[in-house]
């Protein structure tokens, strides 16, 4: 493993144009999927690296890529990106280190995120320009003009498909894709725009800087309808009264959201059942049911 470090160590010298080691390693928690690291070099200078397998470069590359998306949409904080790239046994992503803080500044973060979702698609379409993941699971973003169409093919259908195959229950998949069959139902008067996303917008992954600055990351990103980001707020929580008055008095919501949002979180209601499995399939079918009233 220390090895695999010296290789980390050769990149960030490369990368900064001169030479650095590393003097002290500590582990960081709150992922699942990565392990991370709070890494200070000689100079003291820290740096937050999360390493994986080697396979997984790709997830990385597309993990920096977002980060590099958002920080151009000049809107709202988040780490930069320093590099990536494989060792023998590990791929990494070497990141600007900072000491997140607990509490966050909700209304400055509605604010802001509001105008991250006013930065427009550079070919108007929904999609982006590369295939990332949703936690750990494949999500791909093929390019469409047409929503519904994406909605239904990148999101809902993809993920029913693997519900199927880990055993979800098939008359809960046929409910999905009774549903999938009549998404435009949902969008008669509102027609979405491509708005930046972040794409897996709940508490964990926003937090502040010591200037109290938003920070948002570990994203998922791509360019959809902005309302997929507030429902992802509103699934587990964390986001206050302040953040909602302050994004919809920048950039206020369609009064169809509050039906919509159900329709978007059964997308990461699926993932997380063809993740971790359990109850997760019988709320995935509550949301179905409860979506296919509104239509019936």
């Amino acid at each position: 493993m220390n090895g695999c470090w010296h290789y980390i160590e050769l990149q960030l010298s490369k990368t900064l144009g001169k030479s650095l080691h590393f003097t002290q390693r500590k582990p960081v928690s709150g992922g699942c999927i990565n392990q991370a690291w709070k890494v200070t070099d000689n100079e003291g200078g820290c740096w937050f690296i999360k390493t994986n397998t080697p396979n997984l470069l790709e997830m990385f590359r597309a993990e920096a890529d977002g980060l590099n998306e958002i920080e151009a949409s000049n809107s709202i904080g988040t780490p930069k990106v320093i590099a990536y790239g494989n060792t023998p046994n590990l791929s990494y992503l070497i990141l600007q280190y900072i000491d997140l803080q607990d509490q966050i500044n909700q209304a400055l973060l509605g604010s802001q995120l509001a105008q991250m979702h006013q930065f427009k698609s550079n070919n108007n379409q929904f999609g982006w320009k590369r295939n990332n993941t949703i936690g750990s699971t494949k999500q791909s973003n093929q390019f469409n003009g047409d929503w519904v169409v994406f909605w239904k093919n990148e999101r809902l259908c993809y993920q029913l498909g693997l519900a199927l195959n880990n055993a979800y229950p098939s008359k809960a998949y046929e409910k999905g894709l009774e549903l999938s069959e009549n998404l435009a139902l949902f969008f008669t008067d509102y027609q979405p725009k491509p708005s930046l996303l972040h794409g897996d917008l709940w508490g964990g992954n926003c937090s502040s800087d010591e200037n109290a600055n938003p920070i948002i990351f570990d994203p998922a990103v791509y360019y959809g309808d902005r309302e997929t980001d507030i429902a992802m707020t509103e699934l587990f929580g964390g986001f206050s009264s302040d953040f909602y008055t302050a994004y919809n008095t920048h950039y206020p919501l369609d009064a169809g959201y509050k039906v919509r949002k159900t329709l978007y979180n059964l997308y990461h209601i699926l993932n997380h059942f063809n993740l971790f499995g359990g109850g997760y399939a019988s709320q995935a079918e509550n949301m179905t049911n409860k979506l296919l009233s509104e239509i019936k």
